[in-house]
């Protein structure tokens, strides 16, 4: 298989290194070879963060330019606008639908992009409501695994791997909701198909 780029971005504080940790162990697990690069921005809640995860039987890089990633996964609106100018043509684009006000915009400094879900829909974005997934789940900061439940319809690796990946790399008192998070998110994604 020729080697998938998934960009994976968010706010600090969402949970998007940990998505991106659990999807490139799912991706060796399932015999791929993994590289990812990772971009932290401010290193504070709030900041932009950004990782390329890409796998594949062979991975030459895991550097992704515009229009090169296969799979865009946002953890909020303003981030996917951001960088929905790396999805390729014909890619897949997730976005949970939440808004997070950055401090100038909190501060009255700035604005808010005009019409982001308008602007989401019309690029094709599968958008998820992975807050109420994870409430549902039992804990809210399962957020980022709902998303990566969604993103499996689209990988292909098998809930029991994720379920075996998931459970080795979460705090044990959060497996029972983070893996019912993933299988709610998994559950969401097949029936918009």
């Amino acid at each position: 298989m020729s080697a998938k780029t998934v960009l994976l971005c968010g706010v600090g504080g969402q949970g998007t290194i940990l998505a991106a940790d659990l999807l490139a162990r799912a991706a060796l697990a399932a015999g791929f070879e993994v590289k990812v690069s990772e971009i932290h921005g401010m290193a504070q809640r709030g900041g932009a963060v950004t990782t390329v995860v890409r796998y594949g039987d062979k991975v030459n890089t895991m550097v992704a330019d515009v229009g090169e990633s296969d799979i865009v996964v946002s953890f909020e609106t303003t981030e996917a606008l951001r960088n929905i100018a790396f999805l390729k043509q014909g890619g897949y684009l997730l976005v949970a639908d939440e808004t997070i006000k950055p401090l100038p915009v909190a501060c009255g400094f700035a604005s808010m992009p005009a019409d982001a879900h308008r602007k989401l829909e019309d690029a094709g974005a599968v958008l998820i409501p992975a807050h109420d997934l994870a409430v549902e789940a039992g804990n809210a900061k399962c957020e980022n695994v709902a998303i990566l439940g969604a993103l499996e319809s689209q990988l292909g690796f098998g809930l029991e791997l994720w379920s075996k990946v998931i459970e080795g790399r979460v705090p044990p008192k959060t497996i029972e909701s983070n893996v019912k998070a993933f299988e709610l998110g998994f559950a969401f994604a097949n029936e918009r198909a």
